[in-house]
């Protein structure tokens, strides 16, 4: 068996794959790293000269192949699935013409793609008002308000609607099973529910079927396993 080695930055991507390594019971060792300012630590490079998590190592012991050193979220679930969910239950086996396979890709590339620039462009401008200088502040204000209105609340609004016809239709992602395109997805749910714009989170009248699914992922025993080794996501 390959060693795992998680390098787990806090209130990041890298919850993802600690999650599902709790969902397919696998032993690893993990290293956790605090934000700096917001930002992940100048440490996190010694992992991988991009200095971003997850960052996945794996190591064999019998020599059997080279060591690996993974990055991205998506492509390390993928790989995860593919090595050790042999029985699919995690993932649907590659079918172009299977509805469920193509629910899977879409939203495993759907999350990244799409879903989260316009979440991570409302914390940027979030975080500039925040630090800018007080005499600046109004202006910042201003810019951010013009920003939110005229580019990124309607192109999240546009993820939230499309996430929310989905889910008013099917249980999961990828239909009526589990798997791992609700990991990916969920962090997305997550990321918008703190990021609502509001304050309060996503409206539970116009949402219904979005924060429900959140809740079913946040009741699983490896997510609260995954929040009890490597803390609670917190936007």
């Amino acid at each position: 068996m390959p060693n795992l080695h998680l390098h787990h930055l806090e209130n990041s991507r890298s919850f993802r794959t600690l999650w599902l390594l709790e969902e397919l019971g696998l032993e690893y060792q993990l290293t956790q790293y605090d934000r700096k300012n917001g930002l992940a630590p100048d440490s996190l490079e010694q992992a991988h000269p991009m200095g971003k998590a997850p960052v996945l190592e794996i190591t064999f012991d019998d020599n059997s192949q080279s060591d690996l050193t993974l990055i991205e979220s998506g492509h390390i679930i993928n790989y995860l699935l593919a090595k050790y969910d042999p029985d699919y239950q995690l993932h649907p086996k590659v079918d172009a013409d299977s509805e469920t396979w193509r629910d899977y890709d879409f939203w495993m590339q759907f999350a990244e793609a799409s879903a989260m620039p316009p979440l991570v462009m409302r914390l940027v401008f979030s975080k500039v008002v925040e630090r800018s200088p007080k005499l600046v502040r109004p202006i910042t204000k201003h810019v951010r308000k013009q920003v939110e209105t005229s580019m990124i609340g309607k192109n999240i609004n546009k993820v939230l609607s499309l996430i929310e016809r989905h889910l008013s239709e099917n249980q999961w992602f990828a239909g009526s099973e589990f798997s791992g395109a609700d990991i990916q997805m969920a962090f997305v749910v997550e990321a918008a529910n703190a990021r609502s714009g509001k304050g309060g989170g996503l409206d539970q009248n116009k949402y219904v079927n979005t924060l429900n699914f959140l809740n079913r992922c946040q009741a699983r025993p490896a997510y609260q396993k995954a929040v009890e080794v490597g803390g609670k996501l917190d936007f």
